[in-house]
């Protein structure tokens, strides 16, 4: 029998891909399940978006773009970053891909290889270790504290560098987190960063998704040194609600946009010709589908935090940003796998185990999901917790 070749062998599968599979099947087979696994909200896409699509299709517009991406939706990246992040990109220094999940692996495989170490903070997005593993490097995790909003800090960046070190990420907001750095938080990383010339991969996917007045900032902002070292990764996915659309985008200095759009143009090719002619209506359009759902969202957090945070054994971060909360249920006794095993077994909640994340302490909820499966699945919670204090 032929064998696997080794990376595909380390990979551990998507828990939250798997959790949200089971709890679907469970729900066609009639079982009442209250869902909190997938991180894709549960609004339609724009209907503009979907118009602008839909005119490409009737136009013939479904034959190869170039690899990187039609040159009007680079323009219009460039111009949004600009406007939004204050960062000068060139469209050229732009690279449309399949989903900002793409954009994170391809920036990987064009700057990390066997013997790099990159230096990922946790709990952190459960496909980052695999993606450095898949380049043949070597992911290096550094345990953050609760107590500090789960935000490495410029120490224990400092600690977990070595001579290997190439690249840090950054996710602000984050998931599962919910984090979001303020921008002297920033700063200071990219001093420690600038010491050595780390690369930053910061994803900023969940850029449009705060809370509470909390600003977000994009690392590459901080000065031409750090733009010089940062890649911007982001997309349309969470913003606007195009997570089945696969269309994210990296912003990188033109050696690394370069390199990712030749390892682009012998994987994927281009990404799909229509759903870049959403996009650009998306980044075009009438933005305020956005303040309206990041309101719903808004209300699920408040209700969620408070619910969580009046069990008796459980302590939560209280999430900037994004739409996740990483509630620590270790004083139960469990881990984060049996304790998400029993609550979907006993009360039909499903919830990802925090171990994906690299805090095994913990389980993550998405509140992008209705108000409705919030109270009743959190009651449900409640109801399981007590049962195990009894």
């Amino acid at each position: 029998m032929q064998q696997l070749a080794q990376r595909a062998t380390t990979l551990t599968p998507s828990l939250t891909l798997a959790i949200d599979a089971k709890a679907k099947k469970m729900q066609a087979d009639g079982i009442d399940v209250c869902g909190f696994g997938a991180g894709e909200p549960d609004f339609d896409t724009p209907q503009h978006i979907k118009d602008a699509a839909a005119k490409a299709l009737a136009d013939g517009f479904t034959k190869y773009t170039p690899s990187s991406g039609i040159p009007e939706l680079r323009a219009a990246i460039a111009e949004k970053l600009k406007n939004d992040n204050g960062l000068d990109y060139k469209p050229s220094q732009i690279i449309v891909n399949c989903g900002a999940k793409h954009s994170c692996y391809n920036a990987i495989l064009a700057t990390c290889q066997a013997g790099d170490e990159v230096i990922i903070p946790a709990p952190y997005w459960l496909s980052y270790p695999e993606m450095v593993k898949l380049a043949d490097a070597t992911p290096v995790i550094v345990q953050t504290s609760e107590a500090n909003g789960f935000k490495i800090t410029p120490d224990e960046f400092h600690e977990a560098m070595t001579p290997a070190t190439k690249l840090i990420i950054i996710n602000s907001p984050g998931n599962p987190t919910g984090s979001v750095y303020a921008r002297e938080e920033l700063q200071a990383l990219s001093e420690v960063a600038l010491e050595e010339e780390i690369l930053i991969l910061s994803d900023e996917v969940y850029e449009k998704i705060t809370y509470d007045n909390t600003q977000h900032v994009s690392f590459a902002s901080l000065g031409n040194e750090v733009y010089d070292l940062t890649m911007t990764v982001n997309g349309f996915s969470k913003t606007y609600a195009m997570t089945g659309w696969r269309l994210g985008y990296i912003a990188a200095p033109e050696p690394i946009a370069a390199a990712i759009d030749s390892i682009q143009s012998h994987s994927t090719s281009n990404p799909t010709s229509f759903a870049q002619k959403g996009a650009l209506a998306g980044l075009k359009g009438d933005q305020s589908f956005i303040d309206d759902m990041v309101k719903a969202f808004a209300e699920r957090r408040a209700y969620m935090y408070d619910k969580l945070t009046s069990i008796p054994g459980v302590t939560c971060v209280k999430p900037m940003g994004a739409f996740y909360m990483l509630p620590n249920i270790s004083s139960f006794g469990l881990n984060s796998t049996n304790f998400c095993t029993k609550l979907l077994e006993q009360q039909k909640v499903a919830a990802v185990p925090g171990v994906a994340f690299g805090a095994d302490a913990c389980m993550r909820l998405s509140y992008a999901c209705s108000m409705e499966n919030i109270q009743k699945g959190l009651d449900r919670v409640a109801a399981f917790c007590t049962s195990l204090k009894a």
